[in-house]
């Protein structure tokens, strides 16, 4: 049996091309591209702009079940998918989502795809890269600073101590930061107050860098963003003290698409990260728009299991920028589905035909989800070596019962020869003008009754527990003219429920909200269920402790 590599070590291995030559395979010039070195690039502002009167090419997403410690290989089958559509001729483009620190020292690891599927310079996508989330960083907290600032030199604005919403950021799991008490030490250090930080993924100037169409229309939801409350209650804008300026100021790089490379050469945008079970789960609008405009398919992901990526993806990005899905593919592995069925993750090895089919109920759910927004869905089956016929064949027939069709894909291994069965069939599926998208539920429908709707249609939830101070606050965005804007859910990836031991599809269950947050420059109104954190914390044994420099300087450990 061949030596299985590593992900790092088969991405070292990869024989990159310039960037510039990748960006003119695009048609992109080479005055159009800042490069990051000889294998990163990010496109120009300008170039970018020149493109809007092009006709927009086919856009696919890709989604999957629900997570598991089995693993369900999201990002590599839609770069698998870039692949392989590239491999039968069509001109594709993948944008998938930046890698945060936190995941990667923490639990999750690196988010560049894996095996034979993925994008490179991997080491760099997963660790600082061009800099955008150092950038988004500093943004957010020269806000806190300018807030905190404000206050100590008079407060001219009125702010209620009590009342600041803006809380501060860093790009790493930290739990020891979620609640702490600020500018203690006398008078110099201004009036001490209780904050905290959340993971930079989290924070709303992601959101909007990841939803803004260009400078301008950052520079303006910067300025919407409420950092806090007077004591009449009355909404504190960032552009009432004046930071919208130089809060676009840094962003102004970090806002054009960084391009790079599949192990196959072929072009991809890694561009944006907020997380799907905190924020809306997308990379940058600005960077799947641009793709469209540059390519005849467009592949991108949205995070997590649909119930979370796919739903938002929808509901917000979709929704705010117009785009219109052609197709959409659900991810899932024998592993994962039998892990839905109960079955252990030491004992997934082993043929469970009765556990398969029961955890299928988990994949059912999620593609019948889909289709409630008129999106046409194919089902890519992401192969390991230990799944057997009979397990293949009953997900093949049990999607077959849904009206969907399922592929077996073996890209992990095979890179784009593994995965052109879905590429033909996504083409098919794609161009065959079934697609009737439209979102889950109306702009104009009242705040509590799209949660509800969110709840029951996609989570099978019998009821969302919100006591009145939550129903309360929702009425009064409505009465501020804030009730058009969509919900982004924050919730537990493991399971449709805000349980993250329930996994499989349950029914029945009550989503309690825990708090509710205006993210008015972004554009939604932020959801919380159960315990999700907006700062996780780093496990028992973190990925950290396995990454290291070998003798030759090389990163050991990464992915």
């Amino acid at each position: 049996m061949a030596e299985i590599r590593s992900d790092i070590e088969i991405a070292r291995a990869a024989t990159k091309k310039p960037i510039l030559e990748i960006g003119a395979r695009l048609g992109i010039p080479p005055e159009a591209l800042l490069p990051y070195g000889h294998d990163k690039a990010k496109v120009g502002a300008d170039f970018i702009a020149a493109q809007k009167e092009k006709k927009n090419g086919r856009l696919i997403l890709v989604t999957a079940i629900n997570p598991t410690p089995a693993g369900e290989g999201k990002t590599t089958t839609t770069v698998g998918l870039g692949d392989g559509l590239n491999r039968i001729g069509k001109k594709t483009i993948v944008c998938i989502r930046e890698a945060s620190l936190g995941p990667c020292f923490g639990i999750k690891g690196g988010a560049a795809g894996g095996g034979y599927a993925q994008v490179v310079p991997m080491e760099d996508i997963n660790l600082h890269f061009t800099g955008d989330f150092h950038a988004i960083t500093s943004a957010h907290n020269l806000l806190a600073a300018l807030i905190d600032n404000h206050i100590y030199w008079g407060n001219e604005q009125n702010i209620d101590v009590r009342r600041i919403a803006w809380r501060r950021v860093m790009d790493m799991n930290d739990r020891a930061l979620r609640h702490i008490v600020g500018s203690l030490g006398g008078v110099a250090n201004g009036y001490p107050r209780e904050t905290g930080f959340d993971i930079t993924v989290a924070s709303e100037v992601m959101a909007i860098l990841c939803l803004a169409q260009d400078l301008k229309d950052l520079e303006t939801r910067l300025g919407n963003i409420i950092i806090g409350y007077r004591r009449d209650k009355s909404p504190v804008h960032a552009r009432d003290i004046k930071a919208d300026g130089a809060m676009t100021v840094l962003l102004k790089d970090a806002m054009q698409p960084n391009l790079v490379q599949t192990l196959e050469n072929n072009p991809a945008f890694v561009h944006g990260g907020p997380f799907a079970n905190i924020a809306h789960g997308c990379n940058s609008v600005i960077a799947t728009t641009t793709a469209l405009k540059l390519a005849d398919y467009v592949v991108t992901e949205a995070g997590f299991g649909a119930d979370l990526g796919a739903e938002k993806f929808f509901d917000i990005k979709c929704r705010k920028a117009g785009l219109k899905p052609d197709a959409a593919v659900v991810v899932a592995t024998v592993r994962a589905i039998k892990m839905n069925g109960g079955v252990k993750k030491e004992d997934l090895g082993k043929e469970n035909i009765d556990a398969l089919r029961k955890g299928c109920a988990n994949l059912g759910r999620h593609v019948q989800n889909v289709k409630k927004f008129g999106v046409p869905v194919l089902v890519a089956i992401n192969h390991f070596t230990s799944d057997t016929e009979a397990e293949i064949q009953v997900i093949k027939d049990y999607v077959a019962t849904l009206g969907s069709e399922a592929i077996l894909c073996k890209h992990w291994a095979e890179g784009s020869a593994g995965i052109e069965d879905l590429a033909r069939k996504v083409v098919e599926l794609a161009n065959a003008g079934h697609s009737q998208f439209s979102p889950l539920y109306p702009d104009d429908m009242p705040l509590f009754h799209k949660i509800e709707t969110i709840a029951k249609d996609i989570y099978h939830a019998s009821e969302v527990i919100a006591d009145k101070l939550v129903r309360d606050q929702l009425r009064t965005w409505e009465d501020q003219g804030y009730g058009r804007l969509p919900i982004c859910m924050a919730k537990t990836q493991y399971s449709f429920s805000t349980d993250p031991n329930l996994r499989g599809a349950p029914t029945g269950h009550a989503v309690p909200i825990r708090e509710v947050r205006l993210a008015a420059g972004a554009g939604f109104i932020v959801v919380i269920t159960g315990e999700i954190m907006t700062m996780p914390g780093l496990p028992k044994a973190p990925s950290s402790e396995r990454i290291y420099l070998n003798e030759q300087g090389y990163i050991e450990g990464l992915f």
